[in-house]
């Protein structure tokens, strides 16, 4: 359950992700993963669609940035909350250019291991052909 003003807008963007739960790919021991080529993909998929949504929030919070900072009233504590609230979108921008990355570079490992995945196939399969 999400509470607060905070929680409905994150809620809003990402959906209730709490009570949706998804499917666990992989599996095995010792901190090891193990998919075949098909969960891969899917694994793949999901992420790249993660990452188009999390591009598209940040274009949402760049058209933020540069919106007006106009305060409320022309006295302080409307100052102050011009303030604040520009703070807090640069904070959502540089947690959101976080998020970003951390796909982009956990999709490239992923790419990188159906690469080495479809290699050690092919090669495996050479050997027991007769």
């Amino acid at each position: 359950m999400i509470i607060g003003e905070a929680g409905q807008a994150a809620q809003a963007l990402w959906g209730d992700v709490l009570n949706t739960p998804g499917r666990v790919y992989g599996g095995g021991k010792g901190g090891q993963f193990k998919m075949d080529p098909e969960e891969l993909n899917t694994v793949i998929g999901q992420w790249e669609d993660v990452l188009d949504k999390i591009v598209e929030d940040g274009t949402k919070i760049q058209s933020l940035v540069y919106a007006p900072k106009l305060a409320p009233g022309g006295d302080a504590v409307s100052g102050s909350y011009a303030s604040t609230t520009a703070d807090s979108i640069a904070a959502l921008q540089r947690q959101n250019d976080s998020m970003r990355k951390y796909a982009q570079e956990y999709i490239k490992k992923l790419k990188a291991a159906q690469t080495k995945t479809v290699a050690t196939d092919q090669d495996m399969s050479g050997t027991f052909k007769a």
